[in-house]
């Protein structure tokens, strides 16, 4: 008993350290000046979006895509349907802003080839016949603020990084379960802006980066990553880091901000944590997977410790101490990042959703190594 106390403390040190580190981090990114704005603009952008049976998303994403202020000489916008079967297809084709084109992957690609990755595909697809030099991604699920494009293009043209990290966040958590997903999901987004800021290892999320395109063929794409079902992000930020470890960089602007959806239940909810833990043992930053061992097993241990006082009474104590100085670290640490994503609302749920995060950090992480899962109506190792 007295080695699973031992070891509990010392990943709670470890933990609370991490965390008071991240939040130095973020404060320290928060408080950088924002560039100069841009008299004129002068990248072609092509902006990138994987769809697949993304018909009810895609209106309001094309709404918000057609009311980009940036130079519509200067941009393209290509979503590439990744063989729906619904009329994702049939609604990009209907808009009418002449920068938006649609991609069909049946063209370029058999629907009988198996793949483990399609999204990777569809992107390596869309890329090859795009002709802006600066790619931005983001997902059909997602909405942006019109100034989005020129936020990104002015911290490229300023800084020049050959890879960048923009903020994501939920909206429309209407439940409970939304509102704690959403809470876990900015508590991410606050590490990767601390991590890029203190240069300790860097995350990402797929719904909102840029690249380079001639960086992207340099590092030879996702060759050597495409047989992983994830990573169309992070892995690839990566393998872009190896050539250029000093030119990544994380925006911390609310223009830059894309919103995407919550998940409406827990097997969707499951099935999506699973797929991002999947590429946990690919990461290349090994200092990142140290900072996830020592999170799943601090977890871990706050599930083990009142297993063992069933029959120990005073471990009761100690866990319940542990616990309330893991809630108010997390306090401590999301009460900026709330604030910056204007998202304060949903500390309310940190308290009550401890139980819930514990749970899925636990399954998601071992079932991310040893299980499967389903992505988009496929069944994926």
């Amino acid at each position: 008993m007295y080695i699973l106390l031992s070891l509990m403390l010392a990943l709670g040190l470890m933990y609370g350290f991490l965390l008071l580190r991240y939040r130095y981090g973020w404060m320290r990114l928060v408080s950088r000046p924002c560039p100069p704005p841009a008299a004129a603009f002068h990248t072609r952008v092509s902006v990138i979006i994987p769809a697949r049976n993304e018909a009810e998303n895609i209106p309001p994403l094309l709404q918000a895509l057609t009311a980009q202020q940036y130079p519509p000489h200067l941009l393209e916008i290509i979503i590439i349907d990744d063989f729906s079967t619904d009329d994702t297809a049939a609604l990009v084709k209907a808009c009418a802003a002449p920068y938006v084109r649609l991609l069909q992957m049946s063209e370029h690609f058999s629907i009988d080839q198996r793949l483990n990755a399609y999204k990777k595909k569809a992107i390596e697809i869309a890329i090859g016949i795009s002709t802006g030099d600066l790619i931005i991604t983001t997902d059909a699920d997602c909405v942006m603020g019109p100034e989005w494009i020129a936020s990104i293009v002015q911290c490229y043209e300023f800084n020049r990084p050959k890879f960048i990290a923009a903020p994501v966040a939920f909206h429309r958590e209407d439940t409970f379960f939304k509102q704690w997903q959403s809470l876990d999901f900015i508590t991410m987004q606050g590490i990767t802006g601390a991590a890029s800021a203190l240069h300790s290892g860097s995350m990402c999320n797929g719904a909102n980066l840029a690249y380079e395109k001639a960086v992207f063929y340099e590092v030879d794409g996702f060759h050597g990553i495409d047989n992983i079902a994830s990573g169309d992000d992070m892995l690839l930020m990566y393998k872009i880091f190896k050539v250029y470890p000093n030119s990544i960089e994380y925006i911390p602007r609310e223009e830059a901000i894309v919103y995407t959806l919550p998940i409406d239940n827990w097997k969707g909810f499951m099935n999506q944590r699973i797929r991002w833990s999947s590429k946990a043992d690919k990461y290349d930053d090994k200092s990142l997977i140290r900072v996830l061992v020592i999170f799943y097993f601090w977890n871990v241990c706050l599930v083990v410790l009142p297993l063992c006082a069933l029959f120990m009474t005073a471990l009761w104590w100690w866990w319940a101490g542990l616990c309330a100085y893991k809630i108010l670290l997390e306090l401590y640490f999301l009460w900026p990042v709330t604030k910056f994503f204007k998202r304060r609302f949903l500390l309310k749920i940190l308290l009550p959703g401890q139980p819930l995060h514990i749970l899925y950090v636990i399954m998601a992480g071992w079932l991310g190594k040893f299980g499967t899962y389903e992505w988009k109506g496929r069944r994926v190792k």
